[in-house]
């Protein structure tokens, strides 16, 4: 079914990750069967535009951080101008937006964490739900996957459900379509593929990490600036920042003046004992940087 719906031959979808999912990445998942969605992150238009370019010729969708679209609605006509066939949501309503993903032809994909927002976007009628895991690199909800997913399914109606959150490899695959997902969403598996935006070092370090290292915060969303949600953290590996400031995030707020132009340079310089890298718990079974064509061949059940 899901196969049909979405034009893809293999049940993997490429999670749509700002900074990471490029054109390059995901031409590449959908070349190899799967699907590819470009991550339009906290909005840029010419970035947008490039990565579309980058993936010309192949069959890729996009999405958005639907509260950070809200603010800049102009950014999905920008992207549905380029013919995108599907166009995902997540964090927020998909109802402003959902009409507008339809008359364009597009695929409507949304991304919900627990039973209010999937009750929510079920109210846009989307074609596809992803049901997302805490144990998702980045941002996320508080609801585990295997007991969220059969929950979601139950009250989906006649949309598949995608699973998404710590699966990595064929057996985290088949064991989430046991629970009656049409397939998955990947993305830290898909963040440590060669043509994945990601600085080679921080690649190494989720190859060399495990799920151990990682853990849920908001200290990186508040050095960048960005207001997430209540309720929402994002889960990384943990590092020297993480460590010096999760559980004191009052103090990081006060401190901004100073420790922002530090956590810049330390971008900038690719360190990344100070800088963020997502990775979710499924990094245990990571062990090498791969083309995006082998994740797919190597997950699809």
């Amino acid at each position: 079914m899901i196969g049909k719906l979405l034009g893809i031959d293999k049940p993997v979808v490429l999670a749509p990750m700002g900074f990471v999912s490029g054109g390059a990445l995901a031409a590449a998942v959908s070349r190899a069967g799967g699907l590819g969605l470009i991550g339009a992150g906290y909005g840029d238009a010419d970035w947008i535009g490039r990565e579309f370019d980058l993936a010309r010729g192949a069959r890729v969708g996009v999405g958005f951080i639907t509260w950070s679209l809200a603010r800049q609605p102009a950014l999905l006509d920008l992207a549905l101008a380029r013919k995108p066939c599907a166009v995902m949501l997540s964090f927020g309503d998909p109802l402003p937006f959902a009409q507008k993903v339809r008359d364009a032809g597009a695929k409507l994909i949304c991304q919900v964490q627990d039973l209010g927002t999937a009750r929510q976007a079920l109210r846009a009628k989307p074609d596809v739900l992803v049901a997302q895991g805490t144990e998702a690199g980045g941002h996320a909800g508080t609801r585990s996957l295997f007991a969220l997913l059969p929950a979601i399914k139950n009250i989906s109606g006649d949309a598949p459900v995608l699973a998404a959150g710590g699966i990595s490899d064929r057996r985290g695959a088949a064991a989430a379509m046991a629970l009656g997902a049409a397939g998955v969403l990947l993305g830290t598996r898909f963040l440590a593929a060669d043509e994945s935006l990601v600085p080679s070092e921080a690649k190494s370090r989720v190859v060399e990490a495990n799920g151990d290292a990682t853990l849920r915060t908001t200290v990186f969303d508040i050095i960048r600036g960005y207001d997430w949600p209540e309720g929402i953290t994002a889960r990384a590996l943990r590092n020297a920042f993480s460590g010096k400031w999760h559980g004191k995030e009052d103090d990081l707020k006060k401190a901004l003046g100073k420790e922002k132009p530090a956590y810049e340079e330390a971008v900038r310089r690719r360190d990344f004992n100070t800088a963020l890298v997502f990775a979710g718990e499924g990094i245990d079974l990571i062990d090498s940087v791969l083309p995006a064509a082998e994740i797919v061949k190597r997950v699809a059940p």
